[in-house]
């Protein structure tokens, strides 16, 4: 997703988290210090929550976990995404789930996606894999999912304790969750209005232009299939079938979400599908669930009153109620 031009804004854009980062607000004196903001909170969740660097938080947990249940008291950032991933894992009933991570490498998906796409070519390329995640989760076959009932955190302490072999993933709620948090401290600490954008998890703050920040809805090739209008109080998420693909040793091509009742790449049903929902990490989380979901998605979102737009990877378009209709800028929710 990629914003439209909005009345009287500013934009800057950096990368990080494996991902394009683009912050918007409607005054020029705040763009500076949003940014500042928005990188050190990334850099914070890298060093938390990265599969690909072994000193993350993440990787030395998995480490500790490799023979035998491990515990250890972990930071504000990992404790705070770990709630938010267990909300969610609770909402979708295990549609999402954070122990996924060694189903996730299983499937092949254990480095930089530039990384894993250049071994199509190139056997021999240097790979960015985190030898504890490499170790949690053999080849090529699926990866049992422990379920995310077995991680705890202790509410004093912040201490989080999992089984042994667990590898934990924050995937489908990470990016999200980081855009709903620093959307909200932008609006907190400086005037105006901000959007927060981290790779298609759309969340915004403060003053929004009249008529709400408009939102190009984008396909695979880039090309704008609609534009809806995000106004105070919602945010929006995209997840695709189609953008973090690659070629596997099998022959086949695989993405990035992993279905957690198998241990194995979701079936694909939807190119796409973008919802919007109160917070950003509740609509990546229901986007994930409906991917996972096929063609029992449009059913799922709408008994738990979610907007939506799927589009099928025959062409054809669903949308679940209280979604505008693709014929103009609409008002998303």
């Amino acid at each position: 997703m990629t914003m439209r031009p909005a009345a009287r804004h500013f934009a800057d854009y950096f990368s990080a988290i494996g991902t394009t980062v683009e912050i918007l607000t409607t005054r020029e004196d705040t763009l500076a210090p949003a940014m500042d903001i928005a990188r050190q909170r990334l850099a914070e969740l890298d060093a938390a929550l990265s599969r690909f660097r072994p000193d993350s938080e993440v990787c030395r947990l998995a480490a500790a976990a490799a023979q035998a249940p491990a515990s250890a008291r972990v930071s504000p950032t990992f404790a705070n995404h770990l709630r938010a991933a267990l909300r969610m894992a609770r909402f979708t009933e295990g549609l999402v789930d954070p122990t996924i991570g060694s189903a996730v490498v299983a499937s092949g998906y254990d480095a930089d996606m530039d990384v894993i796409r250049s071994r199509a070519t190139n056997p021999h390329a240097a790979s960015a894999t985190n030898p504890h995640a490499a170790a949690a989760a053999p080849r090529p076959d699926a990866q049992a999912t422990p379920g995310w009932q077995a991680i705890t955190i202790d509410p004093r302490t912040d201490e989080v304790s999992t089984p042994a072999g667990i590898l934990l993933d924050f995937g489908a709620t990470a990016k999200a969750h980081a855009a709903d948090l620093i959307a909200a401290e932008l609006g907190r600490r400086h005037p105006g209005g901000f959007l927060v954008n981290l790779g298609g998890d759309i969340a915004i703050a403060g003053e929004s232009p009249i008529g709400g920040w408009p939102i190009g809805i984008e396909d695979a090739d880039g090309a704008t299939v609609q534009v809806v209008a995000l106004l105070d109080g919602y945010a929006v998420a995209t997840s695709s079938t189609r953008l973090r693909t690659w070629a596997a040793t099998d022959g086949t091509t695989r993405h990035h979400i992993v279905d957690p009742r198998t241990g194995r790449t979701a079936a694909v049903t939807w190119a796409q599908v973008t919802c919007v929902a109160p917070t950003a990490l509740k609509a990546n989380a229901a986007t994930t669930a409906a991917i996972v979901l096929g063609p029992d998605a449009p059913a799922w979102l709408e008994r738990h009153g979610i907007p939506a737009r799927l589009d099928g990877t025959d062409g054809t378009l669903t949308t679940t109620s209280g979604w505008p209709a693709p014929t103009s800028v609409e008002v998303a929710a």
